[in-house]
């Protein structure tokens, strides 16, 4: 490719795999079915090792007391999405042995991976700061080191910890299709205009399920946040943190309010940033994406059209019009890229990855350009492989695939080809652009090999300390509306509203002054936000 756009904050589009992926958006889920994984899985022993820990969480002190092996960390593994070398001087990595079922805690174990920098002591210490970048699926240890400089104030007082959660990356990371397999699959048209169309959409979905059943089976049923959520109150206790100090950023909020949940009285200083709405099933949360992203591609219309060469004219219904065009034209004839071509459902995803953060808006502009009036599809194509998670090498990170698993495993509901046409015409009114996509999006648990958790998440988190959340107005992912639902689901004495109003999803790095001082002010000093605190 003639162009790079991986500078520091476009890399977000991969290192923060801040995403709800388009394909895989339905949340489906289990919280623990208590499965034994195989007739291979240790039975429960009864030697000292074995015995439970002092802590109460009846796990034995085998794990809650284990010492962890920091070194120097190698570069970013394919699975956890190789871009770049290694992280330098000042990371260490590890791995701690969970439990793979929590209702067997001294049954198998699986490996999860962590990475640390530890705090460069300008004020007194206050523990670990740990983070999830969000996906579900972001692998943590490639995208702290990326954040480095956004979190270097923090560091000063605590020493900044993250991981690969169950199921990601090098934590006995999902595997499903790969390489030229998963390039084949996202290439499948998955807005279907007739019957062919549909029975290919099926017959891909099934092919992609069975080779996660196939590769993954043993693994699939803990996957399930719940689960996470309890790795990470273990993280705690092998870090020696009587609490949690917590920075979750997009699925990572939905992981923070599920920790609230289960360990009111672990909650340290926590922030929710980019958040999930807790009460939405994944079809009416797709709904709030599809919405959510069209709103920010007006928004980021009605900036381009400043200037008199953009491609999308003046914006609003023009703007989309001009997008829809592209996108029936790609659908009849997708444009060639090397050996490669850019198909209509392709091009979506790289409109969707460019809106994420403001910044990387110059891109879709030329992306955009390249596509409408230059017959190249070079730059939408790469900005969707920045979201899948394709490396130049046509390796794929696991991201898609631990998406996938982690959703379908958090929710029972398998939609029907029945459900997504009922619900067709909402989503095309609620986005020209995206809403398609999203519904048929919803597809992605059916024929799922695990069931899911019949239960919905739960967050609610009476006689938890504080926790900051975060909701900025302009989110296209997780659209603001969530954050004030988290918010109230928390607790009244618990959820501590912020709003940004601003563009992309997230707002602590989106260089706004105002929320990071608040936010910085809270993590350091313990001085809590006042409730409904806005920044703009």
């Amino acid at each position: 490719m003639s162009r790079s756009i991986r500078t520091k904050r476009a890399r977000t589009l991969v290192a923060a795999v801040l995403v709800m992926a388009l394909g895989g958006l339905s949340a489906c889920s289990d919280g623990g079915d208590g499965k034994s994984p195989d007739a291979s899985a240790p039975g429960s022993g009864s030697s000292a090792s074995d015995a439970p820990g002092p802590d109460g969480s009846g796990l034995p002190a085998s794990l809650t007391g284990q010492k962890l092996a920091w070194e120097a960390c190698g570069a970013p593994t394919a699975a956890q999405g190789a871009f770049g070398g290694a992280p330098g001087d000042g990371w260490e990595c590890a791995t701690m042995k969970a439990p793979l079922n929590y209702a067997e805690p001294t049954g198998e174990t699986i490996d999860l991976a962590l990475i640390r920098a530890k705090s460069t002591g300008k004020g007194k210490r206050i523990g670990s700061l740990l983070f999830n970048f969000g996906g579900p699926g972001g692998s943590g240890v490639a995208s702290l080191p990326a954040f480095e400089e956004d979190y270097s104030t923090l560091r000063g007082r605590y020493d900044l910890v993250s991981f690969d959660p169950r199921g990601v990356g090098e934590s006995a990371g999902v595997r499903c299709l790969e390489g030229e397999d998963l390039d084949a699959y996202h290439t499948v048209d998955n807005s279907p205009d007739d019957d062919a169309e549909l029975e290919a959409v099926r017959a891909a979905n099934k092919t992609y399920v069975e080779a996660c059943r196939k590769n993954s089976g043993t693994m699939l049923p803990y996957v399930d946040t719940v689960s996470a959520a309890r790795d990470m109150d273990l993280m705690r206790q092998v870090l020696g943190d009587e609490k949690l100090h917590y920075f979750g950023i997009s699925y990572g909020t939905e992981l923070g309010g599920v920790y609230a949940h289960l360990f009111p009285k672990k909650v340290g200083r926590s922030v929710l940033d980019a958040v999930v709405d807790p009460l939405e099933d994944p079809l009416f949360e797709g709904l709030a994406q599809a919405k959510g992203f069209q709103l920010a591609l007006n928004n980021y219309m009605a900036d381009c059209a400043a200037d008199t060469e953009c491609p999308t004219g003046r914006g609003g219904a023009e703007g989309s019009r001009k997008i829809a065009a592209l996108l029936k034209q790609l659908d009849q004839q997708p444009l060639a890229v090397g050996d490669r071509k850019l198909t209509q459902d392709l091009a979506v995803t790289g409109i969707a990855a460019a809106l994420y953060d403001q910044e990387t808006w110059e891109y879709l502009t030329i992306a955009l350009d390249e596509a409408m009036n230059q017959g190249s599809g070079e730059t939408l194509l790469l900005l969707a492989d920045s979201y899948l998670g394709r490396d130049p090498a046509g390796r794929y990170s696991n991201l898609h695939a631990a998406n996938r698993a982690i959703n379908c495993v958090d929710d029972n509901e398998r939609y029907t080809v029945e459900d997504v046409k009922t619900w067709l015409p909402k989503f095309r009114k609620a986005s020209p652009v995206f809403g398609e996509f999203m519904a048929w999006g919803t597809l992605g648990c059916t024929d799922w090999p695990v069931e899911g958790d019949k239960a919905p998440l739960e967050v609610s988190a009476e006689g938890a300390a504080p926790i900051v959340v975060i909701g900025n107005t302009g989110d296209p992912a997780t659209p603001y509306e969530g954050a004030r639902a988290m918010a109230l689901k928390l607790g009244d004495d618990v959820g501590v509203m912020v709003t940004l109003k601003g563009e992309g999803h997230g707002g602590y790095n989106s260089g706004n002054s105002c929320l990071k001082k608040a936010v910085d002010a809270y993590l350091l000093d313990g001085k809590v936000p006042a409730q409904n605190t806005t920044c703009s």
